[in-house]
């Protein structure tokens, strides 16, 4: 808006060096650009859809009778926050570096900030636009949460989730006492990304479902072994075997009867049970070469 009075008898509005309109007559080509009011006291214009090239300084040119006088307005243009470019989604193995990356443009230029959206609450992890994360741990996996802000409008958020692939760890074995004629079940629990897939022994024998009056079920983390009517022959130390790309572990579980002495906490045993059935697994593997 240029305010004048009743001395004025020339009018115009110049952006920069460029003439916008000089009295009701329109010098620019922009048909965004309008007069608003041509009267007595007041010279206005008006600029729909303003974009960030409209910004700068604007002049309203007047002519009386004495000389000629100018004012002069900065024109300012606000952009909301917006995020242009971001990281896909990304599945890397456990001890990796990885790099996030997260571009916005707004004006005021925009603070960019990661979160780590974790089980346990979102936890700061940088104000920066790439996001470096140096031996990556399965601790680490989940969703990442940028946010650019400027003030301008509500802040932009995108997420990105990062997989941490690991080999397996077994978490949950114990041994389990059934009685003759009951039914008993083995339980082994493993977490691991990809999941496990699940393998059972009897010292050096696969075990096959169905058979022998056996069960092998596997779903998520936890595998079952289930005997339906347990026999004298069916008590002994079992191995669970969990196996996916990155790796493979074991661990011994005895099914015993009433009466049995037994120890789940011997790590001697396990370890000599997961030997000898690797090195069976080894020999079969050189004799079907």
């Amino acid at each position: 808006r240029c305010t004048v009075d009743d001395r004025v008898t020339r009018v115009a509005w110049l952006n920069r060096s460029t003439i916008l309109y000089a009295g009701n007559d329109k010098w620019s080509i922009d048909n965004r650009v309008v007069i608003l009011s041509n009267t007595k006291t007041q010279y206005s214009i008006k600029i729909h859809n303003v974009d960030v090239y409209d910004e700068g300084p604007y002049t309203c040119s007047v002519q009386t009778d004495n000389h000629p006088k100018t004012s002069r307005v900065h024109l300012i243009v606000q952009v909301p926050p917006q995020i242009v470019n971001i990281s896909s989604d990304i599945t890397v193995n456990e001890g990796s570096s990885v790099t996030l990356m997260c571009l916005a443009f707004g004006r005021p230029e925009p603070t960019v900030t990661w979160r780590h959206l974790s089980g346990k609450g979102q936890g700061f992890v940088s104000e920066d636009e790439y996001l470096e994360i140096t031996g990556i741990t399965r601790e680490q996996s989940g969703e990442y949460e940028c946010s650019a802000v400027n003030d301008v409008a509500v802040p932009d958020v995108r997420k990105v989730k990062v997989t941490v692939n690991y080999p397996p760890y077994i978490s949950n074995a114990k041994n389990t006492g059934a009685s003759v004629g009951q039914k008993g079940i083995l339980q082994c629990e493993a977490s691991a990304v990809p999941v496990a897939e699940f393998q059972w022994f009897k010292e050096d024998t696969r075990l096959a479902n169905g058979l022998e009056g056996v069960r092998i079920e596997s779903k998520g983390r936890l595998s079952t072994l289930t005997f339906f009517n347990v026999s004298e022959k069916d008590y002994g130390n079992y191995t669970c075997v969990a196996t996916n790309k990155l790796g493979n572990t074991n661990a011994s579980i005895i099914l015993y009867g009433p009466g049995a002495v037994h120890d789940s906490g011997n790590a001697a045993s396990r370890a000599a049970a997961g030997i000898c059935l690797w090195a069976t697994l080894l020999a079969r593997l050189l004799l079907d070469f």
